[in-house]
């Protein structure tokens, strides 16, 4: 692959961060407004959810007019060859996997074994949007961006692994602002302690880096990304998990980041197309 035609880098993430940011700290300015109108909840869902698109919005337009650009995008939407089974089972199954493991090892610091109890309501609100909806539509929409665009245009001029790095620094700037924003999922976690956010970043990190490994893996199909990142969220809120879980989660993701990365060297540290 020529990741060359991925020639906009700083275009993308500039934009990608500046206009989330201006929206979503306005959208946390609204939150915060005491009124017995529904007016500003619904304000601030809308320009929150407006910000959530702007990235995808961003790559279509960097791709508008490039053919070469969009058959691209196209194809690896619908590209389903060879992709060997392996990495449509880790897709699918790594993430719950992991939440379960970790809340198995919270067992033996004396956390309750209550947490395998299916969760009575999600741990955050997301404005007038059902959570539901949003643990679908966001990682839809960020994988959209970050698989079509972003993360090619960091290939082109870094190996896999800084590539991957490189994102996971810049994702957790992105979110960010979301910590404004009333109830929503990271200001909760900011209000939870400092541990638990600070775990949030971390475990970025090894998120990436398995989430781009299967990418690439996968013949850079979209659609994997999507499901690995709809499968995190879903799975972190379907259990009555206790936030130190997540801890423990973080490290077994870096544990098997690790292990992947010393296994193939090369397809993380070569420069070299794929």
């Amino acid at each position: 692959m020529n990741f060359k035609i991925y020639n906009q880098a700083t275009l993308f993430y500039v934009l990608s961060t500046a206009i989330p940011w201006l929206l979503w700290f306005t959208a946390g300015y609204i939150s915060h407004i005491e009124s017995n109108s529904n007016l500003w909840q619904l304000s601030a869902s809308i320009i929150a959810f407006i910000g959530l698109l702007a990235p995808v919005g961003i790559a279509l337009l960097l791709a508008k007019g490039n053919q070469e650009l969009l058959s691209d995008f196209k194809q690896r939407i619908f590209n389903f060859k060879r992709i060997k089974p392996t990495y449509i089972v880790i897709t699918f199954l790594l993430m719950p996997l992991s939440i379960l493991l970790a809340q198995g090892v919270s067992l033996l610091f004396g956390y309750s074994i209550e947490q395998f109890q299916l969760a009575k309501s999600f741990s955050f609100t997301s404005g007038v949007f059902p959570v539901w909806f949003m643990l679908v539509i966001a990682p839809l929409l960020e994988e959209l961006a970050w698989h079509s665009y972003g993360t090619d245009c960091l290939r082109a001029r870094f190996n896999l692994f800084k590539t991957s790095l490189l994102f996971a620094l810049f994702w957790g700037i992105w979110h960010f602002p979301l910590a404004s924003i009333k109830d929503y999922y990271h200001s909760n976690l900011v209000e939870d302690g400092w541990l638990y956010s600070l775990n949030f970043l971390v475990s970025l990190f090894p998120f990436v880096i398995i989430m781009n490994w299967i990418y690439y893996k996968a013949n850079r199909n979209i659609i994997l990304p999507i499901i690995f990142h709809i499968a995190a969220g879903y799975f972190n809120e379907v259990f009555a998990t206790h936030p130190m879980s997540k801890v423990f989660q973080t490290c077994l993701l870096s544990a098997f980041a690790i292990y992947i990365i010393y296994n193939d060297k090369s397809f993380f540290f070569n420069h070299k197309t794929i």
